[in-house]
Order: C-alpha cells, then structure tokens, then sequence
C-alpha cells in the first residue's frame, strides 16, 4: 500500500478498484437532451424579451422630476446616459433637455499630426463627444477648414471640390445640433477692389444671448491692415464695412489670432502688446494696452475669457519657463492685476517621470501635485511650452510641451492632469443647444455666389 493510501473493506486499494458512484443526471442522455432543450427556450426568451425592451416606441418627455433631473445635468454626463438603453439615448437627447442643461468646457477641436480635424474630450477620456468630420456637412461639402470657434459655433471655410482653387463658402455651424448656414460673399468697395484685399474671419456669438452671431473680417492689404473692417451681423443677413477707428500705426496680430467675444464686444490682439476691440454694430472702437510688466518682448501674450472677466498671459520661454497669468481689473481704466505665477517646469517632466504619477486605474489620466518635488524637471534650452486656453467656469489652464503632452493646471489645487499624450493647440469646445436666430433656419444650407466678391480664404 503506497504510503498514505488507506485500506478499502476488502484489502483492495482505491487504486486497484475505484468505488462505484452513482450515476450523474448530466450523464444520462435523456436527461441531457432535456436540459439543453430548456436552457435553449431560456435562452430564446431572453432574447425575446431582450430586443421587445429595444424596440419599444422613444419614450415622450415626462414633465415629472426625471426630466428637472436631467435638464440639470452636464452635458458630458447626458452622453453617458445615453448608452443605458434606447429610452434613456430618446429622453436624452431631447433638445428641449439639452438646452437647458448646463453647459461648460466639454474639449477642444484641433488639427493633429496628419492635419486631420480631431477631437479631445475635456477629461482626456472616452470617444470624442463631437464628431470631429462634421459629417452634416460632408453631404455638400468635400473640403472643411476650421477657421475658428466662439461659444458653441464653428466658422469654417468650405470648398465643394477636394481643391482649394475652386470657389469656397464662409459656413458657420453648429455640432450639437448640427444646424449650419452659408454666409453671403465679401464684396469689396469698388475703390478697394484693385488692391487685392484680403479678409481674415473672427467668429462672435455668445450662447447666453443667442438672438445673433455676427463675423468681423479686417481687411488685409498685403502685409497690414487696410483699415476696412467688414463685420456679417446675422440678423440682418448682410455685410457691412466700417473703417477702423484704431491708431493707423497698430496691426491686428492675424498670425496667432488670438481673438475673445465678451460682452458683445470683439477683442484682438495686435502685434504691438495691445488689444483692439469693436463693438458687434462697428460703433465703438478701443485699445487697451497689455500689462505694463511683460517679462519678455518677444513670447507671444495670449487673451482668454474666464469667469466673465478677460485674462490674458504668457510664458517666458527664453528664460526661466514662469507662466505669468493677470486679470483685467478695470475694464474702464484698462488696470490688469497679476494674478497667478507659476514655474511650468515643475508642471511638465522628463519622459521616464510619468510613470511617478498617480494614475486612475479605468483610465490613462494621471495627477500629479505640483508641490511634490517628484523627478527632475525639464531644462532643456530647446525646449518651449504654451499655455493655449483657460477653463470658463473656474482656475484651470490648458499647456502643451509642443512635443508629446497636453495638460490642465487647477490654479487653485495645483494639481496637473495629463489630457493626452500629444500636443494639442485646441479650440475650446461649449455646446450651445439654445434656440437660434429664426432666420438662420431660413438660410439653412443656402448656397450663396462668390460673383462680384472674392472667394474666403
């Protein structure tokens, strides 16, 4: 007997004889066949009952709490729901609920490596919210070039062909509810006509008073301005032109085109350390002149709007990387007040110094405290960072290294979260699903003749 083996009734081992078991239900084919047969008929009412759930007729709006709920929440948190069943996707993307839903940063648009338009949620995480192809317009147009954004609307050069000679449309659209319009034709004075002007489009629309949007479009003569502005108002559908009031000796810096629309007034930045600004009517004219301290006249000073008020910033590249950050105080006396420094070297570190993050485990975002000394910081001479946009709603700043990382900066909790692992130079995104002007309806789509005009550019 092997060591450990015990002795059955009759001196024979377990291994000699094994003990008779009773037979198992499984084993017995009748019973199989019965089993399998049920488990199939439960199967197939599963199913059944399954896809009865997914065609059930779009539930109505309820006018009960579940839709008080729902129209109180972030519009980032209404895509979500909307993977929970046919109903929920119906119900929330109700435009009624959609548009009273607060709405803040959701991401940013931007042109990647392949200079393909791309889309970056806010958080970094998730497929992108919007559909960075803009598919609504793909049915007309071949060729989409975003020229820029403001308050949920994009301002786009659209060519029919997949040829930029051809004849091209100023479009203005909407991705949240996919609306879009095609604007009339710049026609120059005929005075102006022989020296080749040339328009370069900023886009204003606020969403908190959506009654019109309207696109101011400096007229350039070769390397500076002409001095003629032609502002689009949309609720009258035309172009108007107005000469500028500002110094002759200012230039708008239409490089960069640094560009906010706060309350109702256009302002952009010149290539002088100042801001122009224009009322959306072209009735009054101002320049406020950037902060007294700028550490360095060469790096760029960007503008941004936060809070209702208007910041503006920039990062000494040529030095030491501090990221300078004011406020506008006064806006009638033009008083900026520095509100925020920090050293963005702290803020991005060598490659191998990622991996000290605390990183979420469901996604690839990682935090990191700027006060803990973690890793060495980068100081390479080469090396150059730029803060592109500010949150609206409260103290966090948008970076890139301009190589492989984007970040956002919480100015209060000085914490860092990695957005992604590329460098972005991103339009910040907020849906707007407010009711538009009626008249925008009646140009839906509409087809305008750059005759007598210059095709956008």
């Amino acid at each position: 007997m092997p060591p450990g083996g015990g002795g059955c009734r009759h001196g024979s081992t377990a291994q000699d004889h094994p003990p008779a078991t009773v037979l198992r239900d499984e084993e017995d084919p009748l019973l199989v066949l019965a089993r399998l047969a049920s488990q199939e008929k439960k199967q197939k009412q599963h199913e059944y009952e399954y896809e009865q759930e997914q065609e059930q007729p779009a539930v109505s709006i309820p006018e009960g709490p579940l839709a008080e709920i729902l129209a109180r929440v972030p519009y980032r948190s209404l895509c979500r729901f909307k993977c929970v069943s046919k109903p929920w996707l119906a119900l929330c993307s109700s435009r009624d609920i959609c548009k009273r839903s607060p709405q803040t940063l959701s991401g940013f648009f931007y042109y990647d490596s392949d200079a393909l338009l791309s889309f970056r949620n806010f958080n970094g995480r998730g497929p992108p919210l919007v559909d960075p192809s803009l598919p609504f317009l793909r049915e007309r147009y071949k060729l989409i070039f975003v020229k820029g954004f403001c308050g949920g609307l994009l301002l786009c050069t659209c060519w029919e062909s997949c040829s930029m000679g051809g004849e091209s449309h100023y479009v203005v659209c909407n991705p949240a509810t996919q609306e879009w319009t095609v604007l009339p034709p710049i026609v120059f004075p005929a005075e102006e006509v022989s020296h080749r002007l040339h328009p370069i489009p900023y886009l204003g629309f606020d969403a908190a008073i959506p009654t019109c949007f309207a696109v101011f479009a400096p007229l350039r003569k070769g390397q500076s301005d002409s001095g003629i502005v032609a502002i689009y108002s949309s609720q009258t559908g035309q172009w108007t032109y107005v000469q500028s009031k500002w110094s002759a000796r200012t230039h708008i810096d239409h490089v960069r085109k640094r560009h906010v629309l706060l309350d109702g007034t256009m302002h952009l930045t010149t290539r002088q350390k100042s801001i122009v600004t224009v009322d959306m009517e072209g009735k009054v004219w101002r320049e406020i002149k950037m902060p007294d301290c700028l550490p360095s006249n060469v790096d760029i000073v960007s503008i941004g709007k936060s809070q209702g008020r208007l910041y503006a910033w920039q990062i000494d590249n040529r030095h030491d990387r501090q990221l300078y950050i004011w406020v506008l105080e006064d806006y009638g006396t033009g008083k900026w007040i520095l509100k925020h420094n920090v050293n963005v070297l702290e803020l991005f570190r060598r490659p191998g110094s990622i991996s000290v993050f605390s990183v979420y485990p469901d996604c690839n975002v990682g935090v990191l405290n700027d006060r803990e000394k973690i890793g060495k910081p980068c100081r390479n001479g080469y090396d150059s960072y730029d803060m592109f946009a500010v949150h609206p709603d409260c103290n966090v700043v948008f970076l890139t290294d301009k190589k492989k990382m984007t970040v956002s900066y919480n100015l209060d909790n000085h914490k860092v979260e990695v957005i992604c692992t590329e460098s972005i130079h991103g339009l910040p995104y907020i849906p707007c699903f407010a009711e538009l002007p009626v008249n925008w309806s009646l140009r839906l789509g509409a087809a305008s003749s750059t005759q007598n005009g210059t095709p956008p550019l």
